[in-house]
């Protein structure tokens, strides 16, 4: 076997991916049995009457969201939890969500006075529900998800906080779930849990009632990847210690140490990752014992961008956030004083995460030119036909097939099978199109430094009609909403 230094060089590069795939499937099947063992002892009445629970603010920012935030809000509330509040942040949205918000839960005023030691964009009022004394609504000028957050969690009155995006809902049980960690564990800054796609799911009193592949391709594509990305990836980081990233759409948090890094940053379109890089970094710095880990249950559903546009726009924002990130933390690389993170988990983020599209993108380009000239060698493009095709199609199907065999969420078998074949039909073509906008997200990330880029939000299905708008000659129920 011939092959040069830089064809052997892109074999060990798609070999080590592919062994790290297959290790993180390993490691899921044992912690899946794990938790599904745990599920079945776990008497989750025991837990709401129980004395060992930590009050939660849900935090909510919400920007142009009339179309969702109605739903979300009602699951956020239906909670089985002991103690918690819901903080709702308009951020200065531009369409009806205060509106929706002020007709669905009948807000009024509220005077708090709470000292502001991260800096933030202006707050123009905030309310409380007439119907639902859980629930504040504060109402501010525009600054961006971050700014919001760090609005919120000031405002807090609970010593968890769960960041949440507003076009997501969660399992009744969720806060259940997670929140019984910080009980067993002192030393936990974060809880992560698994995110899927609500696209072809109905959800009624905080459960999903039925659960289809959604129509498009585009839709069926993106729920192979999230459980791939969540049920291997996200599950095997965190089983050897190694997550940078908790998902923005569910997290739970403690307050007190994310306001003392600063809470969220404003200089990145990443700013989930980016804080929990900076409390893997604050907590090694301090030298002080931390916990950042992630729950393997199925507990938020978000929806996914439903047509191609809004899914590049997504894929450019992730990738911009995830370089920013990586950069702005760039002394923790190969840094023995961050430990594991520093010396794996930094490493692994930058070349099989950041660099992956200017990697395999090169690879693919090489093999290609190589079969055109005529230059090709056959053992090289057999070994990278099956490292970079073939084998990780079968680490996509393998994962589907966990999924749909262990957890059978997915009741319909002809859904079961059409997930199946996306699932072989994941590497060909569709990670290829992932990776081109990520690389050119990559090259040109550096000259859109903070743009977030417009999304679309669709109304989520509930099975009930949403809440009419009030009358639109009506006078706003308060004077100070704009």
């Amino acid at each position: 076997m011939n092959l040069t230094v830089v064809e052997f060089l892109f074999l060990v590069y798609f070999a080590l991916m592919n062994v790290g795939y297959a290790i993180g499937l390993t490691t899921t099947v044992r912690e899946l049995a794990r938790s599904m063992r745990r599920h079945q002892t776990l008497r989750f009445d025991a837990l709401l009457l129980g004395q060992t629970h930590k009050p939660i603010s849900l935090l909510v920012p919400a920007y142009n969201e009339e179309a969702t935030i109605e739903a979300s809000v009602r699951s956020f509330l239906n909670l089985r939890y002991p103690q918690f509040e819901v903080i709702v942040v308009n951020d200065g949205s531009r369409d009806r969500t205060l509106d929706v918000l002020n007709a669905t839960f009948d807000l009024h005023p509220a005077q708090m006075v709470v000292p502001l030691t991260i800096p933030t964009r202006p707050v123009r009022g905030t309310y409380r529900s007439a119907r639902e004394d859980r629930l504040i609504v504060i109402d501010k000028d525009n600054g961006g998800k971050a700014d919001s957050l760090n609005v919120a969690m000031q405002y807090a009155r609970y010593p968890l906080f769960c960041a949440l995006d507003a076009d997501s809902l969660l399992d009744e049980e969720a806060l259940l779930r997670v929140a019984r960690r910080f009980a067993d564990d002192d030393d936990l800054l974060v809880v992560g849990g698994t995110v899927r796609p609500l696209n072809g799911a109905v959800f009624q009193g905080g459960r999903i009632v039925d659960l289809h592949l959604p129509g498009t391709a585009v839709e069926r594509f993106q729920i192979v990847e999230y459980i791939r990305a969540f049920l291997v990836g996200r599950t095997t980081l965190s089983a050897y210690g190694l997550l940078l990233i908790i998902s923005g759409a569910f997290g739970l948090f403690r307050r007190d140490v994310a306001l003392q890094v600063g809470g969220y940053a404003h200089d990145t379109v990443g700013e989930d990752m980016e804080l929990i890089v900076r409390l893997h970094r604050h907590a090694r710095e301090q030298r002080r014992p931390y916990a950042i880990t992630y729950v393997i249950d199925p507990i938020c559903w978000t929806q996914v961008p439903d047509t191609w546009n809004l899914l590049r726009r997504q894929r450019d924002r992730w990738q911009r956030g995830l370089i920013e990130a990586l950069w702005k933390h760039r002394r923790m690389f190969l840094n023995p004083r961050y430990g594991r993170i520093g010396m794996i988990s930094m490493p692994y983020y930058v070349f099989f995460e950041a660099l992956a599209p200017v990697i395999e993108l090169t690879g693919y380009a090489l093999a290609v030119v190589l079969v055109v000239t005529g230059k090709f060698s056959a053992p090289f493009v057999a070994l990278f036909f099956l490292l970079a095709i073939a084998y990780g199609t079968l680490i996509s199907f393998s994962a589907q097939s966990v999924e749909v065999f262990l957890r059978q969420r997915i009741s319909r078998p002809g859904d079961r099978l059409r997930l199946l074949g996306f699932a072989l039909l994941d590497n060909l073509g569709f990670r290829q199109w992932t990776l081109l906008i990520r690389f050119w997200a990559t090259l040109t990330g550096p000259l859109r430094a903070g743009q977030w880029g417009k999304m679309e939000r669709r109304r989520i299905d509930t099975g009930t009609p949403p809440t009419p708008p009030p009358d639109a000659g009506d006078p706003p129920r308060n004077p100070d909403v704009t």
